[in-house]
């Protein structure tokens, strides 16, 4: 008859076992293309690409270190292939060698992005929010991702002109109020010019 004892090593070999296996089927998902098949993109995603792998293995490392959970191995493994198509996706459909700084966030993390989150239904593809993001779309990969490509700064730039103009145009408007009744200390003075001696 089995003891407790053995029982219990017996069941914590099948959790380092199944560990494993799940590891190795995380890394070959991550490179379920050929060498031949990256070949085809340019410095820029080829780099990408190996950040991807690179953060791959320092979640297998952690998890094969018992530092995380399997909740946790499991979610940044799914975010990591939702970049990797989102990023494959972008590359093929632009035909550039052009990866923009790109977030995955599931629908509980949307916090970690915005200090008041959208409501997911309001999310439409390449919409503008907070000035700092373009939603992209949403990926299936193990569970939701949003995808979401943060603006680089030259767009950040041109979005607060746009809406600067927009303010201004409407403060340059001439008031349609008519001077009479005006108070006293209502007008508008300049500021004295101070002149050296």
């Amino acid at each position: 008859m089995f003891s407790f004892r053995s029982c219990a090593r017996l069941l914590a070999v099948l959790a380092i076992a199944l560990n494993l296996s799940v590891i190795c089927l995380a890394q070959r998902s991550l490179r379920n293309t050929s060498p031949d098949a990256n070949s085809n993109y340019g410095p820029v995603m080829l780099a990408y690409l190996g950040y991807l792998a690179n953060e791959q293995e320092v979640v297998d490392d952690r998890i094969s270190r018992k530092e995380i959970t399997a909740a946790y191995y499991h979610r940044n493994s799914s975010r990591i292939r939702a970049l990797r198509t989102m990023a494959i996706r972008l590359v093929r459909e632009s035909g550039n060698d052009y990866v923009p700084e790109l977030e995955a966030v599931a629908p509980d993390e949307l916090r970690t992005l915005f200090e008041n989150p959208p409501k997911p239904a309001a999310l439409h593809p390449n919409g503008i929010l907070a000035n700092k993001f373009r939603f992209l779309t949403t990926v299936h990969s193990g569970e939701l991702f949003y995808l979401f490509a943060r603006l680089d700064p030259y767009e950040q730039a041109e979005m607060m002109k746009r809406e600067g103009k927009f303010s201004t145009a409407k403060s340059e408007e001439p008031s349609r109020g008519s001077a009479e009744g005006q108070r006293v200390g209502q007008t508008t003075v300049r500021p004295r010019r101070v002149v050296p001696r």
